[in-house]
């Protein structure tokens, strides 16, 4: 029978300010896709909110599942974690040069709040797999 352990504070601190910092760069996004070097024509605010609320529900239904079944709700808050190091994949579009300020900054907010969402959430399966000895 799975476990109910408690989800470590640091896990849900990392979560919750990852998923504040994809919110406010998906905001910045949907007000000024059309400023966003290259980025494509169908790309509609409501498309990107739609975005934003999926991976946000893959990080949430990962942080329940750390409950019962921690591996699996380390994988998918890895995934989510992942999705966020997406944003980085806006300067494959265009250089950062061709970005403002703000663009950059909520970028850059968006992917180092993942990675470290992602860096606790890798140690916390590290520690799982170990304490059941595989």
């Amino acid at each position: 029978m799975p476990s109910r352990a408690t989800p470590p504070k640091l896990i849900a601190a990392a979560l919750l300010i990852y998923a504040a910092a994809s919110l406010l760069h998906h905001v910045h996004n949907a007000a000024f896709v059309a400023d966003y070097p290259d980025m494509s024509p169908g790309l509609t605010p409501r498309v990107i909110y739609a975005a934003w609320l999926g991976a946000t529900a893959l990080g949430v239904a990962g942080y329940i599942g750390l409950r019962r079944y921690p591996l699996i709700g380390c994988t998918l808050l890895g995934l989510y974690g992942a999705y966020g190091l997406g944003a980085l994949l806006h300067y494959r579009l265009a250089p950062p040069s061709a970005h403002t300020l703000t663009m950059n900054a909520t970028i850059a907010l968006e992917a180092v709040t993942a990675a470290i969402l992602l860096v606790g959430t890798f140690a916390l399966a590290w520690r799982r797999v170990r304490r059941r000895g595989g």
